[in-house]
C-alpha cells in the first residue's frame, strides 16, 4: 500500500467539500429506498434470498448495457485487462461484490429476529470502524491515512448519532449468545462494506471510471447470491410466490448502481472513513424522509430520530477537519 497521502482529498476548498458532502448524501438516500423495494419484492415472493438475487440480477443486466452498449462503458471496459496485466488492479478487487453480496444475506437473515434499529446501529458501528482501519492501512486508493482525534471523534459522533435516530425504535428483547451472534453478523457485513467501498475507489482510480468496478460488483454479487439460493432450493426446498408485476419492485439493482458507483467516485476524493460517515447520513435522511412520505408499518419518528439524523452530519464535518485544513493550509 502507499504512504501517507498528503495530496488529493486534503487540497479541497470548503466549497468543494459541500459538492462532495451533497453527492454522498445522494448516495446514501438510494440505500433505504433499495431497502423499501427489496423488502416488498421479498414479501412478494415469500423468498428473501430469491429478492436479494433479482434485485442483483436487474442492477446487472443494466451494468452490461452501460458497459457494452455506451462507447464510454467500452472505453473504460477496455482499461481492465492492461490495468490487470500491469498489476495496478489485483484479481481480487474484482469480486470485491462479494461483499455486498454477504451484506444483502445479512439483511435478509438478521432484520427479522433483531429488529431494523439493532441492525442499523450494528451496520453504522462497523462501517465506521472499518472505515478508519481500511484508511489506516491503505486499502482507499487515497493511501494511507492517520487516525487523528478528529477522525475518531467523527466515527464516534457517527454511531452515537445513530443510535440516538433510532432510539425510539430499540425495544426490549432476549439478549442472550444467540441474540448477540445475530448482532455480529450486520457489524461484520458493514465492515467488509467499507472494504467493498475502498477496494471500488482503487479501481474507480485506475479505470478513471466506476463502470468496470461497479459492473465487477453486480456480477460477483448475483453469482454469489446465485449459489447461495439454489444452495437453499437444495437444502429447504419450497417454491417462491409469483413475481409481481408492478416496475417498481424492480428497482433496487437501479438503486444499489448509484450507491456502488458514486461511492466507487467518492472514497478517491474524500477517503474510506468519509465517504462512509457521509453515506451513513444520507441514509438516515432518506430513512426518515420516507418515514414521513410514505410511512412503513411501525415506522417511528420523534425528535431524537431528527436531532439524530442532524448529528450526522456535523460528524461528516468534525471527520473532514484535519484534511479541510490542510487544504486552507496550502
Amino acid at each position: 500500500m502507499t504512504s501517507d497521502n498528503a495530496s488529493g482529498p486534503s487540497a479541497r476548498s470548503p466549497l468543494a467539500w459541500a459538492g462532495l458532502l451533497v453527492v454522498m448524501l445522494a448516495a446514501g438516500m438510494a440505500i433505504p429506498g433499495q431497502g423499501r423495494v427489496n423488502a416488498e419484492l421479498s414479501s412478494q415472493t415469500e423468498d428473501p434470498y430469491l429478492a436479494a438475487l433479482i434485485s442483483f440480477s436487474v442492477g446487472l443486466l443494466l451494468m452490461c448495457l452501460i458497459a457494452f452498449a455506451l462507447p464510454a462503458g467500452r472505453r473504460a471496459m477496455g482499461r481492465v485487462r492492461p490495468s490487470l496485466q500491469r498489476g495496478a488492479v489485483q484479481w481480487w478487487y474484482l469480486l470485491a461484490g462479494c461483499l455486498g453480496g454477504y451484506f444483502v444475506l445479512t439483511q435478509t437473515l438478521t432484520i427479522g429476529m433483531i429488529g431494523v434499529a439493532v441492525f442499523t446501529v450494528a451496520v453504522v458501528t462497523g462501517q465506521t470502524v472499518g472505515g478508519l482501519l481500511w484508511d489506516r492501512i491503505g486499502l482507499g486508493p487515497a493511501g494511507r491515512k492517520r487516525i487523528s482525534p478528529m477522525r475518531v471523534l467523527g466515527a464516534a459522533l457517527t454511531v452515537f448519532a445513530v443510535l440516538w435516530a433510532v432510539s425510539p425504535q430499540l425495544g426490549e428483547t432476549g439478549r442472550g449468545l444467540a441474540w448477540l451472534l445475530l448482532v455480529a453478523l450486520p457489524f461484520t457485513g458493514g465492515f467488509l462494506n467499507a472494504a467493498q467501498q475502498a477496494l471500488n475507489g482503487r479501481q474507480t482510480a485506475v479505470y478513471r471510471s466506476p463502470v468496470p468496478a461497479t459492473f465487477f460488483n453486480f456480477l460477483a454479487g448475483s453469482a454469489l447470491l446465485l449459489v447461495v439460493w439454489l444452495g437453499k432450493l437444495v437444502v429447504a426446498g419450497g417454491v417462491p410466490g409469483q413475481l409481481p408485476a408492478d416496475w417498481w419492485y424492480y428497482i433496487g439493482g437501479p438503486l444499489g448502481i448509484v450507491f456502488i458507483a458514486l461511492g466507487a467516485l467518492l472514497v478517491t476524493k474524500v477517503g474510506v472513513l468519509v465517504a462512509a460517515m457521509g453515506m451513513i447520513a444520507g441514509q438516515l435522511i432518506g430513512s426518515l424522509l420516507l418515514d414521513l412520505v410514505v410511512p412503513a408499518p411501525g415506522s417511528v419518528v420523534t425528535t431524537a430520530t431528527v436531532l439524530g439524523t442532524a448529528l450526522t452530519l456535523l460528524a461528516v464535518v468534525v471527520a473532514s477537519l484535519p484534511d479541510l485544513m490542510r487544504g486552507r493550509g496550502r
